[in-house]
C-alpha cells in the first residue's frame, strides 16, 4: 500500500479516524482526574563522611574516585531490603509497597538524594527521614564509613507531584490515532470484494474492454 492509498483510505474512514482517538482520550481524561489520585514527593538529602583510613593507608576522603565508589555502595544500601524494613517498623508500617523510593547522587560529590513518593505527603516525609537515619548506622556498620550526615531533612510537600495527567491524556489520544489507523488498514486489507476495474485487471491480468453503467432508478 502506497502512502497515496493510506491517505485515500483514512480520508474515506475519517469520521472513524478522529472518534476513536478523542474517545480515548475524554476516557483517559476521566481516569486520570477523577479516578487516580494525587502522589507526593518528599526529599531528604545526606553527605557521607568516608573513614580516613583504609586497608592500604590512604585518606578517602581526599581520594574522590575512592569516595564516590563508598556513595555509590550508600545508595544501594539506601534500598535495600534491611534499611527499608528498619524504616518501616520504626514508622509503625507493615512494609513500604505503596511508596516508590529512588536515590540520585552525582559523579562528582558525596551528596546522596533521597526521594519518597506517595500518596500521603505526610508519610513520604517521614520515610524519607526514617531511611536518612537508619542508613547511617547500617553504613557504619557493614561499611568503610564513618558516617552518613543529613544535609536537609524532608519536609511534606504542599503541592502533588504527580501523576502527569496532561501526559497520559495526550497518550492515550496518540494511542487511539495509531489503533484506528491500524483498524482501518486492517479491515481494508481483510476485505477481498472485487471494487473496480482496475482491480479487475490486476487480478486476472486481462484488460477490461466493457463496463455496464449502474443506473440509479431504473428499470
Amino acid at each position: 500500500m502506497t502512502l497515496l492509498e493510506l491517505l485515500t483510505l483514512l480520508r474515506k474512514h475519517l469520521k472513524f479516524v478522529i472518534v476513536l482517538p478523542v474517545v480515548c482520550a475524554v476516557a483517559m481524561f476521566f481516569v486520570a482526574y477523577f479516578m487516580m489520585a494525587d502522589e507526593y514527593t518528599a526529599v531528604t538529602s545526606m553527605y557521607v563522611l568516608a573513614s580516613s583510613e583504609d586497608q592500604g593507608g590512604s585518606a578517602l576522603s581526599t581520594d574522590l574516585s575512592a569516595s564516590q565508589m563508598i556513595t555509590n555502595d550508600v545508595a544501594t544500601l539506601l534500598t535495600s531490603n534491611r534499611v527499608v524494613a528498619d524504616a518501616a517498623q520504626e514508622l509503625g508500617l507493615e512494609n513500604l509497597g505503596d511508596f516508590d523510593i529512588s536515590v540520585s547522587s552525582e559523579t562528582t560529590t558525596r551528596v546522596l538524594s533521597v526521594s519518597v513518593t506517595g500518596e500521603n505527603p505526610v508519610v513520604a516525609a517521614d520515610i524519607a527521614n526514617a531511611l536518612a537515619t537508619n542508613v547511617s548506622s547500617i553504613a557504619q556498620e557493614v561499611m568503610n564509613v564513618e558516617s552518613v550526615n543529613i544535609v536537609d531533612l524532608a519536609s511534606v510537600p504542599n503541592s502533588p507531584s504527580g501523576p502527569n495527567r496532561v501526559l497520559y491524556v495526550a497518550v492515550a489520544f496518540m494511542a487511539g490515532l495509531l489503533a484506528a489507523v491500524a483498524i482501518v488498514v486492517l479491515v481494508d486489507m481483510l476485505n477481498t470484494r472485487v471494487r473496480n476495474a482496475e482491480q479487475v485487471e490486476e487480478l486476472l491480468g486481462l484488460p477490461v474492454i466493457g463496463r455496464i453503467p449502474q443506473v440509479k432508478g431504473g428499470r
